[in-house]
């Protein structure tokens, strides 16, 4: 990879610090090597996996602070927290150049979800909990107006936040054409395109996943080598964004790794 990219120019890219919330998330994180503030549990709930938590972060020299549980609703603002909270470092975001060496460390040719302006968090923690299972080698999503990466988001993702990276660029469209030129063909969705049942997407591949409501932007659709569609035969003539990206993801997934290999 050259390192004409503009997001490569200048130190990795970090969300303000925030909290992991859950016990599947929280779990995850202090077994990452993400760096870690505090641990709060709510004081007075018995839970194993609480007291597991509790004991893994004392291993690891971790604070563990036993609070009642209108400090955690205060401090996750009043979020599902399952009587712990985590408070991490800022998510730190990966570089384009980070993507690449991914697959190369898997001897693989490069799978990556372009994410054009996702807003609900909650439809980037799925994505990502989805590519994590389907070995999607990383992610690209804008830093305008689209969601980044947040304590919803890495609840949403249980756990998939720690291993898929994320890049965050400038401007997705001089990005699509910068890995066009590193040899990714790059497939979109549309109501007309190539069933995607019919998708081959073994080699080096992006697939971009529209907006929740206005799918992909003119100008980036313009870029596309292919757009697949999802057929619908039912009234609803629409799908979520992460269920659309579910279905995608695991064509992929299928065609890359067919059965036997």
């Amino acid at each position: 990879m050259s390192s004409n990219h503009e997001q490569n120019q200048m130190a990795p890219e970090k969300e303000p610090a925030d909290f992991v919330i859950g016990r599947h998330p929280a779990m995850a994180a202090i077994k990452s090597d993400q760096q870690i503030n505090k641990v709060f549990i709510q004081s007075g709930l018995q839970a194993d996996v609480l007291n597991d938590i509790a004991k893994i972060a004392k291993k690891r020299n971790l604070i563990v602070q036993y609070v009642p549980k209108q400090k955690l609703d205060r401090l996750t603002d009043n979020a599902n927290h399952q009587g712990v909270a985590v408070g991490v470092a800022a998510f730190e975001y990966a570089t384009i150049d980070d993507l690449f060496a991914v697959a190369k460390a898997k001897d693989e040719a490069p799978f990556f979800l372009i994410l054009d302006n996702i807003e609900d968090p909650h439809n980037l923690g799925s994505i990502m909990r989805t590519a994590d299972a389907a070995g999607a080698h990383g992610i690209i999503i804008p830093k305008r107006r689209a969601v980044g990466l947040t304590s919803t988001v890495a609840k949403t993702s249980t756990g998939a936040i720690e291993h898929v990276k994320v890049a965050r660029v400038t401007n997705l469209v001089q990005t699509v054409k910068q890995l066009q030129e590193q040899g990714l063909w790059i497939f979109g969705t549309d109501m007309n395109g190539t069933d995607y049942r019919q998708w081959d997407a073994s080699g080096a591949v992006g697939l971009i996943i529209g907006n929740e409501g206005k799918g992909i932007s003119p100008l980036l659709k313009k870029t596309v080598d292919e757009m697949l569609t999802i057929p619908m035969i039912g009234h609803v003539q629409s799908l979520n964004a992460s269920v659309a990206a579910s279905l995608l993801i695991y064509q992929g997934y299928t065609s890359r790794h067919p059965l036997g290999h």
